[in-house]
């Protein structure tokens, strides 16, 4: 089990000036709270003792590596960190001050849930904590949790599970289910913090001497908003353009070509990674996150020349969303033979990601600009362009079908495919010459 920080433990670690924010005023309530719960006041107050704190939350401010937040810290030693009406009221005042004060929240979520001594009414916090949460995204500010052991029930179902990014500290229990409420034969390494990151539910898992910088970067990032499109990134590969449609395909296919690793690699002083589409899924054939350009923040959706799966549109969808609340450009990368098309896929809802990711892609108000890098195959490589703003690599190809598969559905013999190839004028300069491409930038 890992080490269990106290709430004031868990705020040094990414902060040295915390300044804890007034807390509402309010009548101390029946004795033994709203439900007249024998003892419960007596609970509260060894809590009270036993940890320093009022309450199972500690909100405040502080600055992280250069950028001031509202800090949410969870104080898992005051009755196993649980959500009551006064938490709700905590929590409610923190989001308030962060919308008014134009903030972004962290919550450093440590709990087991809602309050037991208090009922439905604790239960009801959690309407309450997603309503600010709501009010907070329409607001432009971003919401970045830390897990940290163990995080379950309402508080991850919310604070944890709701943020715009989730990191998690090692070997953290997270799960909706809490230890003593999960089936008896239940496998435990599903109630991790890994677990969580390889489904998809969560980003990343953090060493705790890594978090305050690695905090701190996302904080920068994710508060810079900007008006200015992404610039188009230079080619990597080569410069002179195919002489045929069969030698634009032979080019994007080559092992040898730059993928969408390098480009990024070139085009970012520093990037993170966002990780999962949030429905129990990942691809690691669709790189997302946002990084550092000339000191703005870009964010990037990049394929790497595999067939993109359901999970991979889906993390797209989530990152265009995510940047074009907040007001940050997106760089997409295209690069994939097309959507896969196997049997797990079609169960995993392949056409309603790649509709999602069209539908995201049209709505967004933030500039998108797109490079096809490699292969473009279909529907599944242009669901990630963005509409007049796509620019081609010379050794690259967009096509409405793979030249193969266009011979078969034509019933073509095997030796029209490269013919076929150049009817359907996909090279780089026949995509310009048609309008599909721009030739600027």
């Amino acid at each position: 089990m890992p080490e269990r920080l106290s709430a004031r433990e868990a705020l040094a670690l990414v902060t040295d000036d915390f300044t804890e924010l007034p807390y509402p005023a309010g009548e101390p309530g029946p004795p033994d709270g709203p439900l007249g719960w024998a003892g419960y006041d007596d609970s509260r107050a060894r809590a009270a003792e036993r940890t320093g704190e009022e309450e199972s939350v500690v909100c405040g401010t502080g600055d992280v590596e250069g950028t001031r937040a509202v800090l949410i810290a969870f104080e898992f030693g005051f009755l196993g960190g649980s959500l009551g009406v006064r938490t709700g009221n905590r929590l409610e005042a923190a989001y308030r001050y962060a919308r008014e004060h134009r903030l972004p929240v962290v919550p450093l979520v440590a709990t087991g849930g809602s309050r037991m001594q208090e009922g439905m009414l604790a239960l009801t916090q959690l309407q309450r904590v997603a309503r600010q949460s709501a009010l907070t995204r329409e607001a432009g500010l971003p919401q970045i949790a830390v897990l940290r052991d163990p995080t379950t029930g309402g508080g991850w179902a919310t604070l944890g599970a709701g943020a715009d990014v989730t990191l998690a500290l090692p070997g953290a229990q997270v799960g909706f289910a809490g230890s003593r409420v999960r089936p008896a034969d239940a496998d435990p390494a599903a109630y991790t913090a890994e677990a969580q990151v390889a489904a998809g539910a969560a980003d990343a898992v953090v060493e705790p001497g890594r978090l305050r910088e690695t905090l701190g970067r996302w904080l920068r990032l994710l508060t810079r908003p900007s008006h200015d499109p992404a610039p188009v990134p230079a080619p990597l590969g080569t410069t002179d353009l195919p002489a045929t449609g069969w030698e634009a395909v032979r080019r994007a296919r080559s092992p040898r070509r730059p993928r969408a690793t390098a480009y990024l690699d070139a085009y970012f002083t520093y990037r993170l990674p966002l990780s999962g589409d949030r429905c129990g899924g990942t691809d690691p054939g669709m790189l997302c996150g946002f990084g550092e350009r000339d000191g703005r923040t870009v964010a990037y959706a990049a394929q790497t020349g595999t067939a993109t799966r359901p999970a991979g549109y889906r993390t797209a969808t989530r990152l265009v969303r995510l940047a074009d609340r907040l007001g940050i450009p997106v760089l997409t990368l295209v690069d994939t033979p097309g959507a896969a098309n196997d049997a797990e896929a079609e169960r995993q809802g392949a056409g309603a990601a790649i509709a999602d990711l069209f539908l995201t892609v049209a709505a967004a108000r933030t500039p998108l600009t797109t490079l096809l890098i490699g292969e473009g195959g279909s529907g599944g490589a242009l669901a990630l362009a963005a509409p007049g703003h796509t620019w081609a690599t010379p050794d690259s190809y967009f096509s409405v079908i793979a030249p193969e598969l266009a011979a078969a559905i034509l019933k073509r013999p095997a030796t029209e495919v490269e013919p076929t190839a150049n009817q359907l004028r996909i090279r780089p300069q026949d995509l310009t010459e048609l309008g599909v491409l721009r030739d600027d930038g």
